[in-house]
């Protein structure tokens, strides 16, 4: 998952002519003239980018729909409860740099409290299609709430990570009748950067501005984590593996065009409107000006309390799954609030 651009990216919008150098940007690449370069294990080969490849913890299932006159295909977990259901469904929103499958131990837990879970693939991501399209956060929100509407599922727990943050704040403000819980797990975008940054036109990928190797790779994920577990060495492998496929052009173009709706459309203007119960429950060490931003964010929304979890970091239900796990569950077996009846 991306971290918060706001944050990590420096000048991240000037730099956007040359598509690749966004998608360095966007994966968080430092400067690192003055250290030595890891090289790549000699094992590691490519990835697919549809991740036919890497095993995904449950059965997946899929939508057909068409988008832009291209027809894609929009995959999903579906998994019902191991104890009694409780007749709640969650629905699980994943981060930039990420997709569904690492969802696996929080399906797991939410199964085991009577949970069903629905954990999608954004179009562009994971196993779902990958067209080169303009990406929007209206259409990411829209081809959500199409899984629910296929599945008959009429109200959900709505609970979105990094860029699934902002996805899951559109979605509570545009479908507040079907939104019961709002859950912000370090979401990305909580500032208008359109204030901060200018706009530069999109420029397509071009190999010899390909400056993803190994080490820059390596040190995206790294910088998620507080404390290194050698579990997240395969999201290493799996992302550097995408540099290697044939295919990868395709999928840097696709990930940088998603960016640019994080810039185009700022989700700041949705939060005083969402009516949902909300928990913004996060890794407090998230970037210099993360605390801030976070408090803010959570004033703003008018029924949010704030949660922050010290020593983790970008993705605290990886590092501290022990005072992660305990907050969630709490909130989302608490009531809904009442829907204000013009929203019902």
């Amino acid at each position: 998952m991306l971290a918060v651009i706001d944050r990590y990216s420096g000048r991240f919008w000037q730099r956007l002519q040359l598509a690749l150098i966004a998608v360095s940007l966007l994966l968080g690449m430092s400067s690192l003239e003055a250290q030595e370069r890891r090289q790549a294990p000699a094992h590691l080969t490519a990835t697919s980018i549809n991740l036919e490849d890497v095993p995904y913890p449950y059965p997946v299932s899929h939508i057909d729909f068409t988008l832009y006159d291209n027809p894609v295909r929009m995959v999903y977990m579906d998994v019902a409860p191991t104890a009694p259901a409780n007749g709640q469904t969650v629905l699980l929103l994943h981060g930039m740099n990420w997709y569904a499958e690492y969802w696996g131990e929080t399906i797991r837990r939410l199964g085991a409290e009577g949970f069903r879970v629905i954990a999608p693939d954004q179009i562009g991501f994971g196993r779902s299609s990958k067209p080169v399209i303009p990406y929007s956060l209206h259409d990411h929100v829209t081809n959500t709430k199409a899984i629910l509407d296929h599945l008959g599922i009429e109200q959900a727990v709505v609970l979105g990570h990094s860029m699934g943050g902002a996805i899951a704040t559109r979605f509570a403000f545009s479908f507040p009748a079907v939104t019961t819980h709002l859950v912000l797990v370090n979401p990305i975008a909580l500032t208008d950067a359109r204030l901060s940054r200018e706009w530069s036109r999109f420029e397509p990928y071009a190999p010899e501005s390909d400056g993803r190797d190994y080490e820059a790779v390596r040190r995206n994920i790294e910088r998620y984590f507080v404390t290194w577990d050698e579990s997240y060495e395969r999201y290493i492998d799996i992302n550097y593996g995408w540099t290697l496929s044939a295919e990868w052009p395709r999928l840097a173009t696709v990930r940088a065009l998603n960016s640019q709706w994080l810039y185009q459309d700022p989700t700041v203007y949705d939060r005083p409107h969402i009516v949902a119960k909300t928990l913004f429950l996060a890794g407090a060490e998230d970037g210099p000006n993360f605390r801030q931003q976070a408090a803010q964010t959570a004033a703003e929304i008018p029924n949010a309390e704030l949660v922050l979890i010290e020593q983790a970091g970008h993705i605290p239900f990886f590092e501290k799954p022990e005072e992660f796990y305990p907050p969630l569950l709490a909130f989302i077996k608490s009531e809904p609030l009442p829907m204000p009846v013009e929203d019902r």
